[in-house]
């Protein structure tokens, strides 16, 4: 089996099971990622290789982590996530890419990606759930940061943290390539 076919796996059973959990239909589930009941049924039933926007949506309406979702192995309460078993989530054809480095639920999803963008991409993101917050460390290259609108500027040995229900970019309008660490909270589904 590929890859690709375990993690299709993987998160078919994975959305059943919390969405089962949660008490949601499949209707409710919908409504809450903002995501057609189609798309969820798909989903469930291993048919489709969703985009990480849906996947991100689905995630976000459950209250649960990309590495919950995707998890193909139930492990101890330490999990050590060997360099080559990170899970790139996304590239570029100029060779920006994400990458999902390590997740738990604690008490809502927390996820910390790797993130390298190449100079002029830009990756937006979806406003998340009201009480998601943001913290990044830039490593290597300038990062531009538009949060709500507003840009900010972040370079190498910096921080930065925001609130990420607000809509927000994040750009490299440097010249050399941009790398950075970065965790996403999102609080517990209610």
């Amino acid at each position: 089996m590929s890859d690709l076919d375990l993690l299709t796996q993987s998160l078919a059973r994975n959305v059943r099971r919390w969405r089962a959990e949660r008490g949601f239909t499949l209707e409710a589930l919908a409504a809450r990622a903002g995501v057609s009941r189609g798309m969820l049924i798909q989903i469930e039933q291993a048919r489709t290789n969703p985009s990480l926007g849906t996947v991100v949506k689905i995630g976000d309406a459950l209250g649960v982590s990309l590495p919950t979702l995707l998890d193909y192995e139930q492990g101890p309460r330490v999990r050590v996530v060997p360099a080559d078993q990170a899970v790139r989530m996304w590239h570029s054809e100029a060779g920006g890419h994400g990458r999902l480095l390590a997740g738990t639920e604690a008490p809502g999803p927390l996820e910390m990606w790797d993130w390298r963008l190449m100079p002029g991409e830009h990756s937006p993101s979806d406003p998340h759930p009201v009480g998601t917050v943001e913290i990044l460390h830039v490593t290597a290259g300038l990062l531009t940061l538009s949060v709500d609108g507003e840009e900010h500027r972040v370079s190498a040995g910096a921080s930065a943290s925001f609130e990420a229900h607000l809509p927000h970019t994040y750009g490299n309008d440097g010249e050399v390539p941009m790398e950075m660490v970065m965790t996403v909270s999102v609080p517990p589904v209610r």
